[in-house]
């Protein structure tokens, strides 16, 4: 992930962090905007195998019945951070509360309370996600954190949020399984091995 170049209109005032990231959202259909410790951050187009490690992993989620009357399963919802006045995050995946509509912000984003989990499938921004977002989702109280690190073929497990970060931090590898905590409101592990080839580019 990388900073956007910013230019400000020419007026009085400048542009607030959300006005940019709302106009480059619009210059940069696709591509990713977010604002974590008061910094605009732009991410690329995901590419194929990332959409499909998503879809993966949101079978063993459907199949465990979390996208109905108590919780749902979502991806791509904006989730607002106490890290700073307009800080957002987009999380690729979600389980939130199903009454989270009731819980909006600002900006399309959501009170982090309704948040279960979130999680992450890393592409060329794979540091972003297991260093500062580790921070933010940790301060957002979110209670388990999932990072699906395609770079070095690893999934990420945290629990229990501190100020700084979290806790507990599990990571697994390829033939294991990753249990998740029974909080989210299932008790299912993720096959990391089955995660790992959806994520895989073809050669």
């Amino acid at each position: 992930m990388s900073a956007a170049a910013v230019e400000h209109p020419c007026d009085d005032e400048p542009e607030t962090l959300l006005e940019t990231a709302n106009r480059l959202m619009e210059q940069l259909p696709g591509h990713r905007v977010e604002i974590i410790g008061d910094l605009v951050t732009v991410a690329p187009p995901p590419d194929g195998p990332h959409a499909k490690a998503l879809t993966t992993l949101m079978v063993p989620f459907l199949s465990a019945g979390l996208h109905g009357e108590e919780s749902n399963v979502l991806q791509g919802i904006g989730l607002w951070l106490p890290s700073g006045p307009e800080d957002y995050v987009i999380p690729d995946l979600a389980i939130v509360d199903a009454d989270f509509d009731e819980h909006l912000i600002e900006n399309n984003c959501y009170d982090p309370a309704c948040f279960r989990l979130v999680l992450e499938v890393t592409s060329g921004n794979y540091q972003t996600d297991l260093r500062h977002k580790v921070a933010a989702y940790a301060q957002a109280k979110i209670p388990v954190y999932v990072i699906v690190d395609r770079k070095h073929g690893r999934v990420h497990v945290l629990t229990e949020p501190l100020p700084g970060g979290y806790d507990r931090h599990e990571v697994y590898a390829p033939g294991r399984q990753a249990p998740l905590p029974a909080s989210i409101g299932a008790e299912l592990s993720l096959d990391v091995d089955e995660i790992m080839r959806a994520g895989s580019p073809k050669r």
